[in-house]
């Protein structure tokens, strides 16, 4: 049997939620379902079973497309409970003065702990303000590149790169670059086979971790 990976997806208002959604639907396929399993080449080393965090019950009110319903509080976390990998997408709602103050404590305590963080678009800048990248190679949206890079000094902000791993820390370029990100931390969880399988359900032309158009875009190399 699959080992079940807990995956918590951090939300807020203002959120960009093609920034997650576009991971979450390569980790699809290691939904455990059934009916998925069935798709696959082979039993996956992992399922992974994802919780949607928020501040509140209430409804997270997106930046652009529906709001989105969270299934758990960040209070609801109780201590010593440990996700095994965190996923925090970007959005308006990084925006330092904006950010509510209990996302920033819950990547602080989780992000230590977990197996595996994730993040996607300027969702490494709350990563950086949690101390989680000092010293550490990540790369950001490229259209906050500059910003981001002045005002956390103590990362090493890589400008070409759609994607950038060091160690257990996974950080994404802006938006859709999550998913090519989501493909290629999928192909490393579980191989080739499996994560080609889903790349052929979602039908996603994936880039590699170099190939940075924007980086060019935004001048910044």
């Amino acid at each position: 049997m699959p080992e079940v990976l807990s995956l918590a997806v951090v939300l807020f208002d203002q959120v960009f939620a093609l920034d997650f959604q576009g991971p979450l639907a390569l980790f699809s396929i290691l939904a455990p379902d059934p009916e998925i399993a069935k798709l696959l080449p082979h039993t996956p080393a992992y399922n992974i079973a994802a919780s949607y965090l928020a501040v509140s019950a209430d409804p997270v009110h997106a930046a652009g497309g529906p709001q989105l319903v969270p299934t758990r509080t960040y209070a609801s976390v109780k201590p010593g409970e440990q996700f095994d990998i965190i996923l925090i997408p970007g959005g308006l709602g990084t925006l330092p003065g904006v950010t509510n103050e209990a996302v920033i404590e819950f990547i602080k305590a989780q992000a230590p702990g977990a197996k595996y963080v994730l993040s996607v678009c300027t969702g490494s800048e709350l990563l950086a303000r949690a101390g989680v990248l000092a010293g550490k190679r990540a790369t950001t949206n490229k259209a906050s590149f500059v910003r981001i890079r002045d005002e956390h000094p103590t990362v090493e902000w890589v400008a070409k790169a759609r994607w950038v791993v060091d160690g257990k820390l996974w950080t994404s370029s802006g938006v859709t670059a999550g998913a090519d990100m989501g493909y290629a931390f999928t192909e490393f969880l579980v191989g080739h086979e499996i994560a080609n399988t889903g790349r052929g359900v979602i039908e996603l032309s994936k880039r590699e971790q170099d190939d940075d158009e924007f980086a060019e875009f935004y001048k910044l190399v």
